[in-house]
Formats: structure tokens, sequence, C-alpha cells
């Protein structure tokens, strides 16, 4: 059967880093306060030439120069992102153009933070579907430019950044040894909008708005949801947390990764914790911690790795590969 495998990775942060300590200086708020909470110590911050699109394309290069490939040996480009350089075109049609590329396709996948999830699954069926040999798969995000700098339940926890994975078609056997995805699990509930929400669009506001967030009912749902699809994952595969080599979840808050990952009883030396540096990166976050740890040699070549994320919406979803 045909597998996606990921072939490269790639990463690009904006030039600025904002410790905790910048930000005591503009809202009521303290290092202490915002590391005991959340575990961010630091956060990247997009300068006005930095954008989704820029971002995008920089880790998408890199990507593919990991890969040993150039944009003509892509066939799509998929891009997470919840902050487009503009409502149209697409922010994936706009990185298209920045990479050289001219053939083939590309679209954006709003889901928010689960929105490279879906979009690694969305270029897994293209791949076995055998519309595509080769997806460049993104997540890039801006999220300075949607919150409320005044708003200090949410200023502290969001960043800048994009990540980036080539996935390329591969012929396995169909068990879990196989290199590639092996299964993916999406959900979303709608009931949950007004839990995390942007309080502006094209068609009610005209304006683009500010990020709101009721914490306390996110990370009331955010472990229960994490562990159904994590366990779906586990059942449609016949693994167990034992199995996993690495847990790579969306770094929203280091407490829901904790609790998550004790949850499921996997244990905390298998995950990759990037939130200190980067805070919540929303759909870049996992490509960025992927890069991170498979950068610095943690992650290797037939490792078994758990991707899991939630997000507004509400969304949420979890695809289990194999390195």
């Amino acid at each position: 059967m045909i597998r996606s495998v990921v072939r490269g990775f790639g990463a690009a942060l904006p030039k600025r880093v904002v410790p905790n300590i910048e930000l005591e200086g503009m809202v009521q708020t303290s290092d202490e306060w915002i590391v005991q909470r959340t575990g961010i110590k630091q956060r990247y911050i997009a300068g006005e030439s930095e954008t989704t699109a820029s971002l995008g394309a920089a880790a998408a290069e890199a990507a593919l120069a990991n890969a040993g490939l150039t944009a003509a040996d892509i066939d799509v480009v998929i891009c997470a992102t919840s902050t487009p350089d503009n409502t149209f075109p697409a922010t994936a049609v706009n990185i298209q153009n920045r990479i050289g590329m001219h053939h083939g396709f590309g679209f954006d996948v709003q889901a928010v933070c689960s929105g490279f999830i879906y979009a690694i699954s969305t270029a897994d069926l293209y791949i076995r579907g055998g519309m595509a040999k080769r997806v460049l798969v993104i997540g890039s995000e801006t999220f300075s430019r949607i919150l409320d700098w005044n708003d200090r339940t949410t200023c502290v926890l969001f960043g800048d950044g994009a990540g980036a994975i080539v996935l390329e078609a591969s012929e396995g056997e169909g068990k879990t040894s196989d290199r590639g995805i092996l299964t993916c699990h999406l959900r979303s509930d709608g009931a949950h909008r007004e839990k995390l929400y942007v309080d502006g669009g094209p068609s009610t506001t005209g304006t683009v708005g500010h990020l709101r967030m009721e914490g306390r009912e996110v990370f009331k749902h955010a472990v229960g949801m994490i562990t159904d699809v994590i366990e779906a994952a586990f059942e449609a595969t016949g693994t167990t947390a034992d199995d996993i080599d690495w847990l790579v979840p969306h770094q929203a808050n280091k407490r829901i990764i904790d609790g998550s990952a004790k949850k499921l009883g996997i244990a905390e030396e298998k995950v990759v914790i990037t939130v200190d540096k980067h805070g919540n990166t929303s759909a870049a976050s996992i490509p960025l911690a992927l890069a991170t740890a498979a950068g610095d040699g943690r992650i290797k070549k037939g490792d078994l790795v758990m991707l899991e994320a939630m997000g507004g919406g509400f969304t949420w979803g979890s695809v289990l590969l194999r390195w």
C-alpha cells in the first residue's frame, strides 16, 4: 500500500524575541506567573516585513533543502493558518509563488491550532489516492496580529512562526512497521465556538477582530479531547503508549501537555516541549516542534511519533506516523 513518508522538515521564526519580562511593562503580569501557568518563557513576534506567507515560504524552502528537493518536485502546497496575509488569495498560493513553483496547486486549511493535523491528514489522502507524489505541508501563523495587547489573559500566550514538512509517496506493507503516516483521526464540535474565537471577520464586522478565549473552559475540555483522538489512533493500529517513541503535541500550555501525557501513560521523557521557547504558535506549533526535535537528533528514522492538537471550534485530532 501507499504510505505518506516525511522526506524533509524545516522551520522559520521571526527575528524579534520577546521574553516574559518585556510583557511586564505592557500588561499586569509577571514572568513567574506566565511560567507557572503556561510554561512559556519567551515567544517570537513578527516585524512589519514578516508575514504568514514570508515565514511559511522560508520554512518551506528549509524543508525542501532538508529533503534534497526543489519546488519543481512538489505537486501540492497545503498551508494551515488562521492568520492569512489576505482574505484571499490563499496563503498557500502566495507561498507557492514565493518559492518559484508555477505548477500543481495550493490551498489553505483553517482549523486553528489543529490546522497542521488537518493539513497533514488531507495531504495523506491526496498521496494515497494517487493525486500527488509529494506534498509540501506548512503551518504558519502571525497570531500577534490578532491579539488584544491589553488582554493579559491572551497576549502572553501566543507567538509567531512557521514549520513545514515534505510528504512523499512510498510503498509500504500495510503494517505498523511501515514508515510514514499510519492513521489520522479528526474531530470538531461547533457548540464550543464561544470558548475560543476571533470577534471579527469579513462577513460579520468587516474587520479582522481580536482573539477571545475562556481559558478555564478550554483547559477543562483539552485533556479529554486529546486523549480521545490518541486512544483512537492506538485502537486503529493496535499500538499502545509503550510503543510511542515521541509525543509531539500542540504547544499551547505545558500543564495541558503534562496532563494529557500522564493520563495516557506516556513517559515525560518521550514528550517534545517547545512551548517555553515559542509560546503557542497555533497551526505552526507542531511542525516547529518536529523540526526542533528532528533537527537536534531526538527523532530518528524508524521512530513511532504521535502528533496531536486541539484548537478553536473546537477542533482536535491526531496523526500517528513512523519517521
